[in-house]
């Protein structure tokens, strides 16, 4: 007997994959799970087609920094077959000052469609935590 694998959790798995390589980081591993038209949107509209630049941007923010996930969730697009895929959990690493970190928030929305990532928009606390650290934040952290 033949069983149908389940859209929503390889969706969810691929997701996984993905940042997984992209925290060691291998971006050449992880382009294996993009689509060629692939969009990477940064908190405040920051465009990159790909992991290497992601990586390169966030280098030049943080001394390191991984992802610890709290969950995983994926819903199935009825009208397009695209499966949306959440992430959230907190950052945690290093500032370049050596200020350590681990309750960074994140939130990342994927768009799985026939079992390649064509989008993902990523949201976090960085650059509120910078502003605060810089002493221009307009309220408490």
């Amino acid at each position: 007997m033949d069983q149908k694998t389940d859209p929503l959790i390889e969706a969810k798995q691929l997701v996984e994959t993905y940042l997984e390589l992209s925290m060691i980081p291998d971006p050449v591993g992880a382009s294996a799970c993009l689509s060629p038209d692939f969009e990477l949107v940064f908190t405040g509209g920051r465009l990159f087609k790909g992991p290497a630049e992601s990586a390169a941007f966030n280098a030049k923010r943080y001394a390191w920094v991984k992802k610890r996930f709290l969950r995983t969730d994926a819903a199935l697009d009825a009208e397009t077959g695209d499966v949306h895929v959440y992430n959230t959990g907190y950052l945690y690493g290093e500032w370049h000052d050596g200020t350590g970190f681990e309750t960074n928030r994140y939130m990342d929305k994927f768009i799985v469609r026939d079992g390649k990532l064509v989008r993902t928009d990523v949201w976090n606390d960085s650059a509120e935590i910078l502003l605060s650290k810089a002493g221009l934040a307009e309220a408490a952290l």
